[in-house]
C-alpha cells in the first residue's frame, strides 16, 4: 500500500486495497456486496458560470420562428430551429427539421426538442469545394468573459448529444471573425443511430480578439462533410490564422447515403475545461427567456393580421411597430399586405432603428381595407 490508499473488505471477507483517487474526488460506497470506488461528487461542488444566460441560445432547440421543416435544400445557409443554420454546398441534397424527441438519452435528460437532417439525394464523391456547415454565431460583444487577446484568455468546453446513422470522425471548428484565426477539434460518432454525449474541450486563444461590439465574435461549427479543400492539410488543433485545407481534416461524410440522418440537441458551451463527468447541468430557460434572446435576431410577428383602418379615398396609412426586444441592429424587413376591399398603390417601411419601425400603405381606392398579413424582422449574424 502507498500513502493514499484505501483498505476495505473484500466478497471473500479479505482487506482489499483501493489506490488513492483523483484529487478532489470523494470515496462513493454502493451498498453492500459491491466495493467502493473514487467518484466526482457533482451533488455538493457548486460550479459558479460567469454567465448568467447560456452562451449558445436555444440550444434546446424549442423555438423555431421560421418553420418546423424544410425540404429540398441544397444550398445557402437555412434555419428551422432559431439561431442555428445548416449549410451544404454541392453536398447532397437534405431535409430539415425541428425533431420532437420522444424517447432515448435526451429525453430522459428532459429534452423534447432537437435538430435533424435526412439525406434524400446523395453525393458520395464529393469535390474539392463540397461542404455541410451546422452552425450558430454568438454576438462579440456577449463573449468578452472569454478574455481573448491576454493572458487570462479562458477555455471553453461544448457539450451536446448527437446521434448519426454515419459513424466515423467528426470535427468541431470555432472561428473568430474578428481576428481571422480558428481552431479544429475531432471527436467521433462510435455506433450508428445511437445518441451520444459529446464533451469537446476547446482551448483558448491568447493571441486573438474579439471586438466589444454587436457584430460576430465566434462561430461554432459542426462539420458534416468536407472536400480536398478543407481536408488535405493537418487539422489544426490550436489557434491560428485560418487555414482553409486544415479546418476539417478526417472528417466522415454524411451526404454519401440517402440512409444518413444527423440528429443534434442539448448543445451546451461553458467558460472552462470540463469533462463528462464534472461539466454544469444544462443551463435551462423558460420559453419566453429563450424566444425573447431569439428575437434580437429574428422576430417573426405571428398575429393573424394587422387590420388599418378603413379608408374612404386615396390616403396614406401608417402603423407604428413596436418589436418585442431591442434588435442587434437595424433589421431588413419582408412585409406583405393584402387588400381585402379596394386596392393597394404603394407601401413602404420605413425609419427601421433596432426598437421599432414604421409600416406604411398608399392606397388606390376609396373604401380600402389593408391588412399587413406578414411581418418578417431579421437581424442575423
Amino acid at each position: 500500500a502507498t500513502q493514499g490508499d484505501v483498505i476495505y473488505y473484500g466478497a471473500a471477507g479479505a482487506p482489499a486495497q483501493l489506490s488513492a483517487g483523483t484529487s478532489g474526488f470523494f470515496l462513493k460506497t454502493q451498498g453492500a456486496g459491491a466495493n467502493p470506488i473514487w467518484a466526482a461528487d457533482n451533488d455538493t461542488v457548486s460550479v459558479v458560470r460567469p454567465n448568467a444566460n447560456p452562451l449558445i441560445i436555444n440550444g434546446d432547440f424549442a423555438v423555431a420562428q421560421r418553420t418546423t421543416s424544410t425540404s429540398s435544400v441544397s444550398s445557402g445557409s437555412n434555419f428551422v430551429s432559431d439561431r442555428f443554420t445548416f449549410g451544404p454546398t454541392t453536398a447532397g441534397t437534405w431535409t430539415i427539421s425541428q425533431e420532437a424527441i420522444t424517447s432515448g438519452s435526451p429525453f430522459d435528460n428532459g429534452f423534447r426538442t432537437g435538430f435533424k437532417a435526412d439525406n434524400t439525394t446523395a453525393n458520395g464523391s464529393l469535390s474539392a469545394g463540397s461542404n455541410i456547415q451546422f452552425a450558430q454565431k454568438i454576438e462579440a460583444q456577449d463573449l468578452q468573459l472569454l478574455k481573448y487577446g491576454s493572458s487570462n484568455a479562458e477555455k471553453l468546453t461544448l457539450a451536446f448529444w448527437i446521434k448519426a446513422t454515419k459513424t466515423g470522425t467528426n470535427v468541431i471548428e470555432i472561428y473568430a471573425h474578428d481576428s481571422g484565426r480558428s481552431v479544429s477539434v475531432a471527436y467521433t460518432v462510435s455506433s450508428s443511430d445511437t445518441w451520444e454525449y459529446k464533451v469537446v474541450n476547446l482551448p483558448a486563444d491568447t493571441g486573438g480578439t474579439i471586438n466589444n461590439d454587436n457584430g460576430t465574435g465566434l462561430e461554432f461549427i459542426w462539420w458534416l462533410a468536407a472536400g480536398a479543400n478543407f481536408t488535405s492539410g493537418s487539422l489544426q488543433t490550436s489557434w491560428a490564422a485560418n487555414s482553409a485545407t486544415a479546418r476539417a481534416v478526417g472528417q466522415v461524410n454524411h451526404a454519401d447515403s440517402t440512409s444518413n440522418n444527423v440528429h443534434i440537441t442539448a448543445v451546451q458551451l461553458e467558460v472552462g475545461e470540463y469533462t463528462s463527468a464534472t461539466i454544469p447541468p444544462f443551463l435551462n430557460e423558460s420559453f419566453g427567456d429563450n424566444f425573447a434572446r431569439c428575437c434580437r435576431y429574428y422576430w417573426e410577428n405571428q398575429e393573424d393580421t394587422a387590420q388599418f383602418p378603413y379608408q374612404e379615398g386615396s390616403v396614406y396609412m401608417y402603423q407604428n411597430r413596436i418589436f418585442p426586444v431591442a434588435m442587434r441592429t437595424a433589421s431588413t424587413a419582408t412585409v406583405t399586405f393584402t387588400a381585402n376591399a379596394g386596392s393597394i398603390s404603394s407601401t413602404a417601411v420605413a425609419n427601421i432603428g433596432k426598437n421599432s419601425a414604421i409600416i406604411q400603405v398608399n392606397t388606390a381606392s376609396t373604401g380600402a381595407r389593408i391588412s399587413c398579413t406578414s411581418e418578417k424582422w431579421d437581424a442575423e449574424l
